[in-house]
């Protein structure tokens, strides 16, 4: 039996490789300013400065853009919870303190980007979106209990996360844009989509590089968040509904978190062509590639379905009034 490394044994032999990764992505890193990417001419005063207040109909975004920026907005806002989670299963000190405050200062930027652009055009409703953020954020966000007990190691379990899930947003985020159809929506958003695919090569690289170091540890993590895959925005206010919404017209579906998101990943990682694995590894990395094979079936499953639906809607919109 592979003797388990410890958190300590993971982040003290890795942090060579956080410190290169680190300045490759300081290197790559555009800067760039929320206030450049805000439509400032379109703003103007809410009541309480002597305007007038929100209405529906002020909004540019059809209901489904609305539903994609509230839900990619509040995912932005839990940033709180995702330096907490992130301090505390990497370290403080050294190339890993470094990364942590610098991805929080980035990602703290689309946050305040995204909003200004909502609050600014009247985009949705202000105070809705205020409440839904207080609620968001003071549940915060984190592992399941059952996440916890089943792994001894946070820092994979956390690292393998990340890659997936930065590469999620990234796609949110970009098929949001285009759904807008506002070009100065569609230009913020693809400014936000491309920082979170450097933080997602980051994430995605170190964990490579936790593969190398300990493969049946790594393995095991990576598994475990493929099969039980948990957006960082589970349990905000109206997340099903919106989330609904956003599968239906293509923002972020199962198909596309299939295709775009888990395979490239594990490919990257070369996850079912390595040699390294212990007998117990190898079993583990075929109960993986079952989960995907099945994974791959209810994509299907959605998709029809999807597809009868969206015929049903077409067709009762052509049909001429009684």
């Amino acid at each position: 039996m592979v003797a388990q490394l410890t958190d300590d044994v993971l982040l003290s032999e890795l942090e060579p490789t956080a410190e290169a990764y680190l300045n490759r992505h300081l290197s790559a890193a555009v800067d760039w300013h929320p206030h450049d990417y805000v439509p400032w001419e379109r703003g103007r005063n809410f009541a309480a400065t002597g305007g007038d207040d929100w209405v529906p109909g002020q909004s540019r975004l059809g209901d489904v853009a609305q539903a994609a920026m509230i839900t990619n907005l509040l995912t932005e806002d839990n940033l709180p919870s995702y330096h907490r989670q992130a301090a505390g299963n990497f370290s403080l000190d050294g190339a890993w303190a470094t990364w942590v405050g610098r991805w929080t200062a980035e990602e703290g930027r689309h946050s305040i980007a995204i909003r200004d652009y909502l609050v600014v055009g009247r985009g949705v409703d202000p105070v809705a979106l205020e409440r839904a953020r207080m609620e968001h954020v003071t549940n915060g966000f984190g592992p399941t209990a059952e996440e916890e007990a089943r792994h001894k190691t946070d820092f994979l379990l956390s690292i393998a996360y990340v890659s997936f899930q930065e590469l999620a947003t990234r796609v949110s985020h970009r098929n949001t844009g285009k759904v807008c159809d506002d070009p100065v929506a569609d230009r913020l958003l693809q400014r936000i989509a491309a920082d979170e695919n450097l933080h997602m090569i980051f994430y995605r690289d170190m964990c490579g590089a936790a593969l190398d170091l300990a493969p049946d540890q790594a393995l095991n993590a990576i598994a475990a968040v493929v099969e039980n895959f948990r957006m960082p925005g589970q349990g905000m206010p109206n997340f099903r509904r919106n989330g609904v919404l956003m599968a239906k017209h293509g923002i972020y579906d199962p198909r596309q978190h299939l295709d775009e998101v888990l395979l490239p990943t594990v490919r990257k990682w070369q996850l079912f062509e390595r040699s390294d694995f212990t007998p117990a590894g190898e079993q583990r990395r075929e109960q993986l590639a079952n989960y995907l094979s099945t994974f791959e079936g209810q994509v299907r499953k959605f998709e029809e379905q999807r597809d009868r639906l969206l015929a049903r809607k077409a067709q009762k919109s052509e049909q001429p009034a009684s």
